[in-house]
């Protein structure tokens, strides 16, 4: 099964702040294209939900060589196996809202000694 990688687009790909995200995220977008040179599936995982937003999204995405190829949707391989639902399933998330399960073990851990 080919690796998923689910990527915000506001204060994530690019920042400034919905609707205006103008500013590139380039550490965020390298790591983005090198999942893509590995042969990852990409899909923008936003909350943009009108056509001239996702639009915009989508434009500034191919402006820095990111082509999305979801937008808010499971891989066709695991909507054939298992149906859709709204989780979307990613082997990696990378999201400006993110907290990872290390960090929070971490906290845990270090908070109990």
């Amino acid at each position: 099964m080919q690796k998923i990688l689910g990527v915000d687009f506001d204060d994530t790909l690019f920042c400034g702040g919905y609707p205006g995200s103008e500013k590139p995220n380039y550490p965020v977008i390298e790591h983005v294209k090198r999942r893509q040179r590995e042969g990852w599936y990409v899909i923008l995982v936003t909350c943009r939900h009108t056509q001239h937003d996702l639009d915009d999204a989508l434009e500034k995405c191919a402006g820095v060589g990111i082509r999305i190829d979801a937008v808010n949707e499971n891989h066709p391989a695991l909507i054939e196996r298992f149906g859709d639902c709204r989780k979307i399933y990613c082997d990696e998330y990378i999201d400006d809202r993110n907290l990872s399960l290390r960090e929070i073990e971490k906290a845990y851990y270090r908070d109990r000694r």
